[in-house]
């Protein structure tokens, strides 16, 4: 549990959300149950009865953060796929590559054209483009405008590209992989690799931050 937030359970019943309008309803993410949306008060969240998932959490500049969030994500990407990752020696041959250099390598011919563009797309361009997604729907409504033009197509379009956004996967692999390369030669960690692991906090810190229902109902309200 985050520290200064009240945890309210939410209850209901068949019965209970018989008539309710769409407006009113919101469903678990997590185990489909659905409940009387309602906005609880600055430094509570409501969180499902069933399985305990946070449904609605706004706090305090919680715009700002997000948007602060995506920015330092596209920071940090610019540097993780430019800075070395991974350097290498050994029978004294030496090589250093970055994220950039090591996609690039990959498109010659055959199936290692495709093997570069799914490398390049899961942990390149879908965290970025996730990124200025929700730069883009929530600048606005954090400066207290009218929402940006098609905001609710791009803040769903970021939302169905979250699973496929994989930096942390690929970080996972890289350190699996290294546990086996240490036994061929002298491995060199990169600045790039540090920066991909702050990029996986941060995204995780952006997705804990981002309250997905007050986003769209203030989307809804200021359209």
């Amino acid at each position: 549990m985050v520290t200064g937030f009240t945890r309210i359970m939410l209850d209901t019943s068949s019965t209970d959300m018989a008539g309710s309008s769409l407006d009113e309803v919101i469903a678990c993410p997590e185990c489909d149950a659905l409940y009387h949306a309602r906005m609880p008060e600055e430094g509570a969240r409501l969180v499902c009865k069933r399985c305990h998932h946070v449904l609605i959490a706004p706090q305090k500049d919680a715009y700002l953060h997000v948007v602060s969030l995506a920015l330092t994500t596209l920071f940090l990407m610019g540097g993780a796929i430019y800075f070395p990752f991974l350097g290498i020696s050994a029978a004294g041959f030496e090589n250093k590559t970055s994220v950039l250099k090591t996609v690039m390598a990959f498109l010659d011919e055959g199936f290692t054209v495709a093997l570069s563009i799914f490398v390049a797309a899961f942990i390149i361009m879908i965290p970025a483009i996730r990124s200025i997604l929700v730069i883009y729907v929530i600048l606005p409504l954090m400066m207290g405008r009218k929402p940006a033009p098609y905001a609710r197509t791009a803040f769903r379009v970021s939302e169905d590209l979250r699973p496929w956004s994989m930096a942390e996967i690929f970080i996972i692999g890289c350190a699996v992989a290294l546990v086996k390369i240490v036994a061929y030669g002298k491995v060199e960690i990169g600045p790039a690799f540090w920066l991909f692991i702050v990029l996986v906090i941060v995204t995780v810190l952006q997705d804990i931050s981002m309250d997905r229902w007050s986003i769209w109902k203030a989307l809804e309200r200021r359209s």
